[in-house]
């Protein structure tokens, strides 16, 4: 039993240490290629984060921790070398040769966005191969959303350090899997959304006999996949939208909220609901992905469905890794004071650093 209680130990410490400099939006840019009708060329449009090139090349000059036009502006150059370096577009096997365009900004869920325009010149037609490698470099969890357009018909891709090559046209289950693969991970790096998990399963052990126990967690994992995969697909096909600061602060809110009832139990019996009400924000939370990637409706559908598919996969996953081992201690003083009340306490404490920072713009935790 002495084995399982330090084992419960590391696996809580584990994720509240490393949870810092997960707790926001993973790292995202947006590719989009469109096949020119008539010719083998290519045209692009590459979002990318001025937050992730300012750590990659470096953008601000005076180092006042704001970035301004000018400074964006005069490092157009550098922010087209530095990115097209990392792409590598082939058709018909021969490489094409990228030429960088005018550059905008944008404004996406999460932040200021620098907007790439560039022409691929391809020899000749075929297949169009994609090597994504943008800022493997300094951060491998980094993803690239693509949408590849030819004609009406749109693929999608997600790639990265663990995937940086795809070719269109070889399966259309490709990006369908993608986009399941991307939901898994980007729940699994979302240390907010796990820990208001885990918050509401935390006392379901509790709830009497394994029946018992399993009923509630069923409710809860249920409702909180209702809740979130209803504002998911509101957001992601543009029905609704709100803004990404108040979001994610809702979402700190939420965790801290379910931790907090932990301790003071208002909701005993109706943490369901609670799962429900918050899961309807962190639905938000996941659209940010889909949303800025700006698909068509038939393309969004699927991306959609695989996404929402991949968040319940990694969901049940981590409800499968936390309950046998609560179900074993759930009797014993270390998991009602130590892991249940402790706990709670730590999730409290980082849920409330999370709200200053989102809600005040402020930086509590060293990143």
């Amino acid at each position: 039993m002495t084995r399982l209680w330090i084992l419960f130990c590391l696996l809580l410490a584990g994720a509240t240490w490393s949870l810092p400099a997960l707790a926001h939006k993973p790292s995202d840019a947006y590719l989009r290629l469109t096949l020119e009708q008539g010719s083998a060329d290519v045209r692009g449009e590459w979002d990318m984060a001025l937050r992730d090139l300012d750590y990659a090349i470096g953008l601000d000059a005076d180092n006042d921790g704001r970035l301004t036009w000018d400074e964006v502006r005069h490092r157009h150059d550098a922010i087209a070398a530095y990115a097209l370096a990392r792409l590598h577009l082939e058709r018909g096997g021969a490489a094409c040769g990228l030429v960088p365009g005018r550059q905008l900004v944008d404004t996406h869920t999460d932040g200021t966005y620098t907007v790439l325009a560039f022409a691929a010149h391809c020899p000749k037609r075929g297949p169009l191969a994609v090597e994504y490698r943008l800022f493997a470099d300094v951060d491998p969890q980094h993803k690239g959303l693509a949408s590849v357009r030819d004609g009406d018909d749109v693929r999608t891709l997600v790639l990265g350090s663990d995937h940086p090559r795809a070719t269109v046209g070889e399966g259309a289950a490709n990006g369908f899997l993608a986009y399941v693969r991307h939901g898994i991970w980007h729940i699994w790096i979302g240390y907010d959304h796990i820990l208001f998990l885990v918050s509401l399963l935390l006392p379901a052990v509790l709830a009497g006999g394994l029946r018992a126990a399993l009923a509630d967690v069923l409710k809860i994992v249920t409702a909180f996949t209702v809740a979130h995969s209803i504002t998911l697909s509101l957001a992601a096909l543009g029905v609704v939208a709100l803004p990404s600061r108040w979001v994610e602060s809702a979402i700190a809110l939420s965790v801290l909220l379910a931790a907090l009832n932990n301790v003071l139990p208002v909701a005993r019996g109706r943490r369901w609901a609670a799962a429900f009400l918050f899961g309807l924000v962190h639905g938000f939370g996941f659209a940010g992905v889909l949303a800025d990637l700006g698909l068509q409706p038939g393309a969004l559908a699927a991306s959609l469905v695989g996404f929402n598919l991949g968040v319940e996969i990694g969901q049940l996953a981590i409800v499968a890794a936390f309950l046998p081992l609560a179900w074993l201690l759930r009797s014993t003083w270390f998991y009602r004071r130590v892991v249940l009340v402790g706990g709670s306490g730590a999730i409290m404490l980082v849920a409330a650093l999370w709200l200053g920072e989102r809600l005040f713009d402020l930086k509590l935790i060293p990143v």
